[in-house]
């Protein structure tokens, strides 16, 4: 951009802020915008500028040359959305990368129309993701037939006898009644397909009588202890 071709951008931006633009004023923003051309984009840019509410409520509107620049970028940016290349297969390295760049640069300055909707994603998911997918969408069997289906590999795919957590949920802790990482041994061991119990009725009445005795037992030494002390 020149100094001439700066002078009638700035007439353009004085059209919406009454600033009075000076040679010192259309030497310094051809300056600034030595590289940027004065063309439709330019124009455009100073209008999105002004159309564009400002941040604070009230505040006024002043557009510098990095304005016109940004905004210039992002008209030329949007027509760039849903840029698809149109080349030749059989074309080479070196052709590829003329074409594109003769592409990108006309469909950015609008000479050639940007694609009006987003290309669609061609081909089937992949076979994970498909094989993921395919019991969605079908009817859960009623009764037992849908536990049956839905029932859980391990421990975790049976009632707990113990705090009797629900099929697929974590033992309950017998602190405040919450959930817990542990799972209760007598649920693994049905899961395993053992009993819940490792011991018989009688062994467990008799492993409770000798723990009652051994307690009576140490009761009686701490109290003949204390007698000796006195």
């Amino acid at each position: 951009m020149n100094p001439d071709e700066a002078q009638k951008l700035l007439a353009a931006c004085a059209a919406f802020d009454n600033r009075q633009p000076s040679q010192i004023a259309k030497r310094a923003w051809a300056t600034a915008l030595k590289d940027v051309p004065l063309d439709q984009d330019a124009f455009d840019a100073v209008a999105r500028f002004y159309g564009t509410p400002p941040k604070e409520t009230g505040q006024r509107l002043w557009i510098q040359p990095h304005d016109v620049r940004t905004w210039r970028k992002v008209i030329r940016a949007e027509r760039l959305e849903n840029f698809t290349y149109d080349g030749d297969p059989d074309e080479t390295p070196q052709q590829y990368l003329a074409r594109l760049r003769r592409q990108i640069g006309a469909t950015a300055a609008g000479e050639i129309p940007a694609a009006a909707n987003a290309p669609a994603l061609e081909g089937g998911p992949h076979w994970s993701v498909a094989k993921e997918l395919e019991d969605v969408g079908q009817k859960v069997p009623p009764g037992e037939e849908a536990a049956t289906a839905i029932r859980r590999a391990g421990p975790l795919g049976i009632v707990c006898p113990i705090c009797q957590a629900a099929i697929g949920r974590p033992c309950k802790s017998a602190l405040r009644n919450r959930a817990s990482k542990v799972i209760h041994p007598a649920r693994r061991r049905l899961a395993a397909g053992e009993t819940a119990a490792t011991e018989s009725p009688e062994e467990i009445e008799r492993r409770r009588v000798a723990s009652l005795a051994r307690l009576a037992q140490m009761a009686a030494n701490e109290a003949e202890s204390r007698g000796e002390s006195a």
